[in-house]
C-alpha cells in the first residue's frame, strides 16, 4: 500500500512506523521542528521509559500526486488546514482523530466519496523527539481501533484497510456507527480533557473530588443532549451508574499509568484549542454539522 500518513505526532508516528516496519511505502508528513528532527533521526520510540529506537520513515513536508490511503492524524482545531492542502491530491482520506461534526464538513472539501472516519485508540507522550508509548500500542490492545465508512456500509474498500492493518500487526476493526461513536467520545473527552486542563494534570484532578463531580455532570449533559444513543452502548453506564460509584472508579483512572501516560497530560495551549472547537461542534444543531 501507498501510504501517507498526514501528521508526525504521537499516533502519526506510531502508525507510521509500524506500517514501515510491515513493508509499505509510507510517508509521514511533517513541518518545522518536527521535519527537522525527522530527517536526521527518523522516527524515534521507546516503551515507556525503556531505550529508544529509531525507525526510518520517509518524511516529506507537502504531499504530492496520489496515494492508496491517506491517514490523517492532526487536532481538530487543525483539520480545516488540512482539508486544503489535500483536495487536489488523490486517495481516499481516513480520518483518525477526535471529531463530533460528522463527515459531511469534511466531504464538501474533499470531494463525500474520498472520507472514511476512524480513531486511533492509541496513546503517548513527546519527549523532546522521542514518542514515549505504551507497551500495548496499537498491536495488543485490547479495545480496537475503530474504522467506518461514513453512512455506515461495509464496503470493499473498508474491509481491505482493516485487514491490511491488522496484516501490519495493527488491531483495527470495522465499526458501522462511526459518526456515533466520534460524538460519543467527545461528549467523554471535552469535560474530562477540560477539566484536566484546569487542574494542571490528571494525577492534580484526581485530588479534587468535587472538580471529578463536577466533570461528570458535564458529561451527563453531554451525553443526553445526543441525537442518538451511545456508540460504544457501555457509556450509558455514565447516565445510569450511581455518581458515587463513578466519580471513585473516574478518580481511579486520573491516577492511573494510562492517563497519566497519555495526550491527557500534555498542558500546551494546542490542547486547550482542540477542546474548544470539539465543544463548538457538539454544540453545533443537529443541521449545522
Amino acid at each position: 500500500m501507498k501510504l501517507l500518513v498526514y501528521g508526525a505526532g504521537v499516533c502519526g508516528s506510531l502508525f507510521a512506523a509500524r506500517m514501515h516496519e510491515a513493508g509499505h511505502d509510507v510517508a509521514l508528513l511533517a513541518r518545522g521542528e518536527r521535519l527537522t528532527a525527522l530527517r536526521r533521526w527518523g522516527v524515534r520510540l521507546a516503551e515507556e521509559d525503556g531505550p529508544v529506537r529509531r525507525v526510518p520513515v520517509p518524511v516529506i513536508e507537502h504531499p504530492d500526486g496520489g496515494y492508496d490511503l491517506i491517514t490523517v492524524f492532526v487536532r481538530t482545531h487543525q483539520v480545516d488546514a488540512v482539508l486544503e492542502s489535500l483536495a487536489g491530491v488523490r486517495g481516499d482520506v481516513l480520518f483518525l482523530l477526535n471529531w463530533a461534526a460528522g463527515p459531511e464538513a469534511l466531504g464538501a472539501v474533499i470531494g463525500h466519496e474520498r472520507v472514511l472516519l476512524g480513531f486511533p485508540a492509541t496513546g503517548g507522550t513527546m519527549d523532546g523527539d522521542v514518542v514515549r508509548h505504551r507497551k500495548s500500542d496499537f498491536v495488543t490492545r485490547r479495545v480496537a481501533m475503530p474504522i467506518g465508512e461514513p453512512d455506515g456500509r461495509t464496503t470493499p474498500r473498508l474491509v481491505r484497510i482493516v485487514e491490511t492493518f491488522r496484516s501490519a500487526g495493527i488491531n483495527a476493526k470495522a465499526e458501522p456507527r462511526m459518526d456515533a461513536w466520534l460524538r460519543t467520545h467527545a461528549a467523554f473527552e471535552v469535560p474530562l480533557g477540560q477539566a484536566v486542563y484546569a487542574a494542571g494534570g490528571p494525577v492534580v484532578l484526581a485530588g479534587a473530588p468535587d472538580a471529578v463531580r463536577g466533570m461528570l455532570h458535564r458529561i451527563r449533559q453531554n451525553l443526553a443532549a445526543m441525537e442518538t444513543p451511545p456508540v460504544p452502548r457501555a457509556f450509558a453506564a455514565l447516565r445510569a451508574l450511581p455518581q458515587g460509584l463513578l466519580v471513585a472508579v473516574l478518580r481511579r483512572f486520573l491516577k492511573s499509568p494510562i492517563a497519566v501516560h497519555s495526550g491527557l497530560n500534555d498542558p500546551s495551549p494546542a490542547t486547550a484549542a482542540e477542546l474548544d472547537r470539539l465543544a463548538e461542534q457538539l454544540r453545533a444543531p443537529a443541521g449545522a454539522r
